[in-house]
């Protein structure tokens, strides 16, 4: 009996120890993730993250915001399901699978993208927990913003701009953008003018208004802080004249290569992140992974 205890905890030690591989460390924060595929321990939990606040995918420019250690979350769950847990980011769900060589067991995201470009990748997911902010919030809001000269004061001052949008799947900056301001009475066009990315959206405003044109762009709220932060924009360049209905922001999914028993360990682990303060403090959260809120009858 001591001697297959004795086995038992060298295994978990062991399947403890695969957490702190390369793979966990193959993209360093503030680093642009590394295209190539990773190296993933056999029989490791494979957590795909794309949230653009996890340090791998935003930048250190604001202090305590934007730098989320999900890597310390990849621990965290290889101690509490007593499995070896590969972390991958990808901006991407497409980009991730390429460097996971398609391996998906929970995917960490922007809760409209995960759900937007799952099934195009061959991924079913069901949502597990939504990630609390610093603020407790499991939301997120898209802002339409101007130049700072703009004479718009209202969505209804913008028939004659050029509005950009961001990518259907972005519902912040997309479905929930174009409800607001059909509420102020805008024709919105068909197709919309997109932008890939916030950054994008608030260079053109900023330029193109510098250029005597009438612009506009919708932005999501997460990423307001940033834009100064880093640079891209000077700080008062941009006004927000508008906001859209909160939307959910990060979400975790599990695939359906999760099995479920699996499913029910990871999904009450994530639960109890909350009860972790430091680990809390590591992916700047309030209140950890909670239930999705009852849906309003």
């Amino acid at each position: 009996m001591a001697e297959n205890l004795n086995r038992r905890e060298a295994l978990a030690a062991a399947a403890l120890s695969l957490t702190a591989l390369p793979v966990i460390a193959t993209d360093k924060p503030g680093d642009k993730p590394a295209d190539k595929p990773v190296v993933i321990p056999e029989n490791a939990l494979v957590v795909l993250v794309m949230d653009p606040l996890s340090a791998q995918l935003s930048c250190p420019c604001v202090s305590g915001y934007g730098q989320r250690d999900y890597d310390r979350l990849g621990a965290y769950l290889a101690e509490k399901v007593g499995r070896a847990v590969a972390v991958v980011y990808g901006e991407s769900l497409a980009g991730a699978l390429k460097k996971s060589g398609a391996k998906a067991h929970l995917v960490i995201g922007k809760d409209s993208v995960v759900r937007a470009t799952a099934p195009g990748n061959k991924l079913t997911v069901t949502y597990l927990a939504a990630l609390t902010g610093k603020d407790g919030k499991t939301t997120q809001t898209g802002l339409v913003c101007v130049a700072a000269a703009d004479k718009a004061v209202t969505p209804a001052d913008l028939k004659e701009h050029t509005i950009y949008f961001g990518n259907p799947a972005a519902e912040e900056k997309s479905a929930a953008a174009v409800k607001v301001l059909k509420e102020f009475g805008l024709e919105v066009p068909a197709p919309l003018d997109t932008c890939a990315t916030c950054s994008e959206g608030a260079t053109k405003v900023v330029e193109e208004a510098k250029a005597g044109k009438k612009v506009a762009a919708v932005i999501s709220s997460y990423a307001q802080p940033l834009l100064e932060g880093c640079g891209t924009i000077k700080k008062g360049e941009l006004r927000v004249i508008a906001e859209t209905d909160p939307v959910p922001f990060i979400a975790a999914f599990a695939t359906d290569g999760l099995a479920p028993a699996d499913r029910a360990a990871v999904k009450a682990a994530l639960l109890d992140v909350g009860k972790n303060k430091a680990l809390c403090t590591a992916i700047e959260t309030k209140a950890g992974f909670v239930e999705p809120p009852a849906k309003k009858k």
